[in-house]
């Protein structure tokens, strides 16, 4: 049954936003506290040893060169903090405004919202492990964003440098050949339920969606064949809304003028895959203009600003058409967009913030209201934030927990990657627990949820 069945807006609000909450009692957040727990190998072990230890061996020279002296300096007593996750309290994030190159307006707002954000786990005497896990991981890649001085502008070494960069290019360029295949594909979807249908999959599974059964002319074949397709990748799906995704989006290309939203995760292959769908929806009408919703600065190693999304319809565009020929074409295709303004990009701080969903600020909360006509949400960390982190039931109706308090309808495509969840089919989950111990962090499960958004 679709989770929005009962579709419920509701009645209510954030102390903090006045924004609608979800419509179920809050549960508790999700802590690191607990050895053995995804979030406590994470925030103990993961970020510094695995991730950190990995941006400084691809940055290893530069770290090391004289104009970035005191950001290493910074950065190593920032691994010290995290080597001692247990017992280091977490401290302010530090700003200042003689050397940030933004605007004033602009480093006021983030240090308010950030010290509002930390104040009650700094209040607490928190350490990076008895505070929430999603405030710690998003405070941790904002604390390398200050160590590296990636907003002073007095030192043109380090400003705006990515940390992120050799990784993101190295996923750009290792993104192309399994790009090729499904951009053939995606060029000649149907402009039916079943192409949406299909370009919201190739956005969930990406390469791991079955191609071989794919008709030779695709343009003329029956839906059934498309059907079959999407079948074969329902074996790990959780939960499936599809039909009340294609209904909707069936209505806006009715009305011909959609504003569609898509809030990106990573950029690579799976970016790659979002400009397909994005691709789609504008070619099929359902949107007549996709607006992605971008990080503001680098974030969780491969997270997409919109530097990294230009950078991607570029390297396609250019790419040779002897060689890649429906990638070239797609990433001219691209451009055009992009320079005809039917694709629109828009980074924004809240999305590199831990806050839940339901405290989003405006004025971003009321341009999706008034504007947005869909949002798809992409990714682990994004979903998480949908939920606030906590702990869900996991058969909680998505309608409840955030259908009925997003500014606009939603449509979150997630493959599970973290210890929470809801709106999951109860005999799916323990079907999944059945095959896979590590089910719900592995990547191998999915879900595509629609929730209605709130009353407009």
């Amino acid at each position: 049954a679709s989770s929005s069945d009962s579709a419920t807006a509701s009645s209510k609000t954030c102390p903090k936003t006045g924004n609608p909450l979800p419509n179920l009692p809050l549960p508790d957040p999700l802590l690191s506290l607990t050895p053995g727990t995804w979030a406590y190998d994470t925030m103990s072990r993961r970020v510094n040893e695995e991730i950190f230890q990995r941006t400084y061996e691809e940055n290893e020279e530069t770290f090391n060169s004289p104009p970035f002296a005191e950001a290493f300096e910074r950065l190593k007593d920032l691994r010290a903090e995290l080597d001692a996750a247990s017992t280091t309290k977490l401290r302010s994030l530090q700003f200042d405004k003689e050397t940030d190159g933004r605007s004033s307006d602009v480093v006021d707002r983030e240090e308010r919202e950030w010290k509002e954000i930390l104040a009650p786990y700094i209040d607490n005497d928190d350490t990076w492990l008895s505070a929430p896990w999603l405030v710690t991981e998003f405070y941790a890649y904002r604390r390398l964003i200050e160590a590296l001085g990636y907003y002073d502008k007095s030192n043109p070494a380090t400003y705006l440098y990515d940390p992120f960069l050799v990784a993101k290019r190295a996923g750009l360029d290792s993104s192309v050949n399994s790009a090729e295949n499904m951009l053939e594909k995606v060029v000649s979807l149907p402009k039916t339920k079943e192409g949406v249908a299909l370009a919201a999959a190739f956005a969930l599974w990406g390469n791991k969606m079955d191609l071989s059964i794919w008709p030779a002319d695709a343009e003329n074949s029956s839906m059934d064949v498309f059907a079959n397709i999407l079948h074969a990748a329902d074996e790990n799906m959780l939960h499936d809304d599809t039909n009340s995704l294609t209904e909707h989006c069936e209505r806006l290309r009715e009305r011909g003028d959609g504003m569609v939203d898509i809030i990106v995760d990573n950029a690579g292959f799976e970016l790659v895959t979002d400009l397909a769908l994005a691709d789609h929806l504008v070619a099929s009408g359902v949107a007549k203009v996709v607006t992605f919703q971008l990080k503001s600065h680098p974030t969780f190693v491969s997270d997409a600003l919109e530097k990294d999304l230009r950078e991607t319809v570029e390297h396609y565009a250019a790419l040779s058409s002897d060689k890649h020929p429906n990638a070239q074409a797609a990433g001219v295709r691209w451009q055009k967009y992009l320079d005809e303004g039917k694709w629109v990009c828009h980074e924004d701080n809240f999305w590199v913030q831990p806050s839940a969903m339901w405290e989003m600020p405006e004025p971003l909360r009321s341009d999706m209201k008034d504007r947005c006509d869909l949002a798809f949400v992409k990714g682990d960390a994004n979903y998480r934030r949908l939920l606030g982190d906590r702990y869900w039931d996991y058969s909680s109706p998505f309608q409840d927990v955030v259908g009925c308090y997003f500014p606009c309808p939603v449509c979150s495509l997630r493959t599970l990657k973290a210890e929470v969840g809801c709106g999951m089919d109860k005999e799916q989950v323990e079907r999944a627990k059945g095959l896979d111990d590590e089910w719900m962090v592995n990547g191998r499960f999915g879900v595509v949820q629609f929730g209605t958004g709130a009353t407009r």
